[in-house]
């Protein structure tokens, strides 16, 4: 009996994904383990490999939306057990693909992603000079990244042509040079609609503070060296805000809700989702159980997503279930901002960058590092009184620090 071949669920929210990449061929003959397609969501992309050997039956075909728990191939391991044992043997084990050169006509092409080589377009890298590290040697984002830098450390060098000659087109002396136009990618297109949908289905409202960082930086200066040395991991901002937050779900339970239907969820845990930046998009991998995670751990498992961002290699799994989102803008300058809920999340942090501000502290004006913060929530759930009360509550604790540790 065949295998059917689905589309795993993913994120909430996500309800379907594009298939970006088919790595087997219709009929082809794979076996367990093998990887079969590699699936492209608004976050991530992921590899799916067969459960199973036998004969693979493609169903959809590449670059096609397909919905969650859809069938999109099946595995037949009759046909597994139908081939000769001595074909098996005298088939070589498949060796990884070499980049060929790709031609006008199309037929020889270099094994990557589509999102790969839009990327590799995007920088103006010349794919037949990139060595492909992935899997039967396919080109990752890193390899094109390895390139390029190695482009421009040595731009000198005669034999280096990793950089694609700019190709003159009949569009270029037109009138249309004075714009592009560009069809959007199935990956903006799902970041466009989730953003849309966002706000379409919540009563989104933010209110802003602002908090002083003298107490936070100091104590983070005096302890860094010892915490590092400790821990292996620097003490960074982001630890204390999760810990700041974790104080303010406990306190105002009705941000830690959402709404299903005509009912109302209260969590009873703490799973923070960290937004991180990367040249996909942001995503938003959760940190689980933070209420019982100390800071080094904390900042560890930021480091780990951190990495895992930077290589591709983000899973589904690490974006699910998170409850309340924290979005740090002040990496990329952001001064002020009012952030987009991630759904079915009621509440979603924003932090901004530091500066030097003149404040009033005891009727004297005084030089501190400020920050703003801003607090979107569904207001369907959630009233003002509670979100000022929740925000207050975050700044309180970044402002006394000591109240986190010893929780008062």
């Amino acid at each position: 009996m065949a295998i059917d071949v689905k589309i795993p669920a993913v994120g909430e929210s996500i309800t379907t994904g594009t298939i970006a990449q088919w790595h087997q061929s219709n009929g082809a003959q794979v076996k367990e383990g093998d990887p079969l397609l590699t699936l492209e969501t608004d976050k991530v992309s992921n590899e799916l490999e067969a459960e199973a050997s036998g004969v693979l039956q493609i169903l959809a075909e590449e670059g096609a939306e397909v919905e969650i728990g859809s069938v999109v191939a099946t595995i037949d391991p009759a046909g597994a057990s139908a081939q000769p044992p001595q074909e098996e043997k005298a088939e070589p084990d498949p060796e990884p693909m070499k980049p060929a050169a790709e031609t006008d006509s199309g037929k020889d092409t270099v094994p990557v992603s589509p999102t790969v080589r839009e990327f590799a377009k995007e920088k103006g890298v010349d794919l037949t000079k990139v060595e492909g590290t992935g899997r039967k040697g396919f080109i990752t984002k890193a390899d094109v990244e390895s390139a390029l830098s190695l482009a421009k450390a040595d731009l000198g060098s005669k034999e280096l042509t990793v950089f694609q000659k700019p190709e003159i087109t009949p569009a270029e002396t037109s009138e249309e040079t004075r714009f592009t136009r560009q069809k959007m990618s199935p990956l903006r297109r799902k970041i466009a609609t989730h953003l849309v949908n966002a706000q379409h289905t919540a009563a989104i409202l933010t209110t802003f503070n602002e908090c002083d960082m003298s107490a936070v930086m100091a104590m983070r200066k005096r302890l860094q060296d010892a915490f590092t040395a400790k821990h292996d991991v620097k003490l960074g901002f982001m630890s204390f805000f999760v810990k700041a937050v974790v104080d303010a779900l406990k306190t105002v339970p009705s941000v830690n809700a959402r709404i299903d239907g005509d009912d109302m969820i209260f969590n009873h845990y703490f799973d923070i989702g960290v937004a991180v930046g990367t040249k996909r998009g942001l995503i938003v991998p959760v940190l689980r159980d933070c209420d019982a995670k100390s800071f080094a751990q904390i900042e560890k498992d930021i480091r780990v997503y951190a990495e895992k961002a930077r290589d591709g290699k983000i899973e589904f799994s690490d974006l699910q279930g998170g409850v309340f989102t924290i979005s740090n803008g002040g990496v990329y300058g952001s001064m002020l901002s009012t952030p987009i809920l991630n759904p079915p999340q009621s509440g979603i942090l924003g932090m901004h960058n530091i500066q030097q501000r003149p404040i009033a502290v005891d009727g004297e004006v005084v030089i501190r590092p400020m920050m703003y913060l801003a607090l979107s929530y569904d207001h369907r759930i959630v009233d003002g009184k509670e979100a000022v009360t929740f925000l207050n509550r975050v700044k309180d604790c970044i402002e006394n620090p000591a109240r986190l540790l010893v929780e008062a």
